[in-house]
């Protein structure tokens, strides 16, 4: 699939690192470093610009170092680009540890997966099928 992509960042085009990568890595694009407090939430621009097939969508996700290594993570995970988007590509990143974070020009801060989407039509009923789980749910299904 080809996207329609517009790059006002002084980086390259996000792409896949490996040729089994599901996300595309996103890099801060700013003038100068940004320090995450514990608990602050910050936009973080990409500046790229992105134009998406209708029944796609773009989902923006952590990344797994910054989260486990320095607590770090995207806030509304994952977010959501939908096709009809123009404007700028931003991050919400949350810092959850104890400690400041400096978030520099260039840093990978999220990654970004494309998928394909359905569109649901609801049908109003007055009952569901069972199942045998019910609704049951929250661990219901046990822990292991």
């Amino acid at each position: 699939m080809k996207v329609k992509i517009v790059n006002k960042s002084k980086h390259p085009l996000p792409n896949y690192e490996t040729i089994g990568s599901a996300g595309m890595d996103l890099r801060a694009n700013i003038n100068e470093s940004i320090w995450i407090k514990p608990l602050q939430r910050i936009l973080i621009p990409i500046d790229i610009y992105i134009e998406l097939p209708i029944g796609y969508e773009s989902q923006i996700r952590p990344r797994s170092g910054l989260a486990i290594k320095h607590g770090i993570t995207v806030l509304n995970s994952p977010g959501t680009l939908d096709s009809d988007y123009r404007g700028n590509l931003l991050v919400m990143l949350v810092n959850l540890s104890n400690e400041d974070y400096c978030i520099n020009d260039g840093d990978r801060v999220a990654q970004m997966i494309i998928s394909k989407h359905e569109k649901a039509e609801f049908i109003e009923v007055d009952k569901l099928d069972d199942t045998d789980r019910g609704s049951g749910g929250f661990g219901s299904t046990g822990k292991q």
